[in-house]
């Protein structure tokens, strides 16, 4: 089993209990994910979660099942822009590793980095 599905029912059923608790719906949500997360499994577990699941078929797995399996190319390539802006937001130590205790403390330190990411973003285009 890749280590990208490591326990992934628990966690995956878990995080989705915490999203129907809050309030979220999971139905016709899109979950982009690459192919380490190819597996007969995950995608079922997704069906039954009613999320539409967008993975990139793993090519160790063999040819893709012969029965329909959704796949958005687009949709996969742009998920290179928010993993881009988690790496970024991950070199910040007090993100990486949460120091607050306070959710609003917190959330003000991801408004702050955001801030300066995007001077930082400003700053390049000027020159």
């Amino acid at each position: 089993m890749p280590i990208d599905l490591y326990e992934i029912e628990a966690v995956f059923k878990q995080l989705c209990n915490l999203l129907k608790e809050e309030g979220v719906e999971t139905e016709g949500l899109f979950l982009n994910a690459d192919a380490g997360f190819d597996s007969a499994e995950f995608r079922s577990l997704c069906a039954e979660m009613k999320i539409e699941a967008n993975i990139a078929f793993n090519p160790r797995n063999g040819n893709p099942p012969d029965d329909y399996v959704y796949f958005d190319e687009q949709l996969f390539k742009r998920r290179n822009t928010i993993e881009r802006a988690n790496a970024w937001l991950d070199s910040f130590k007090a993100l990486l590793v949460r120091f607050e205790t306070k959710a609003l403390h917190w959330f003000n330190l991801q408004l702050l980095a955001f801030t300066l990411l995007f001077i930082r973003k400003i700053n390049k285009l000027k020159l």
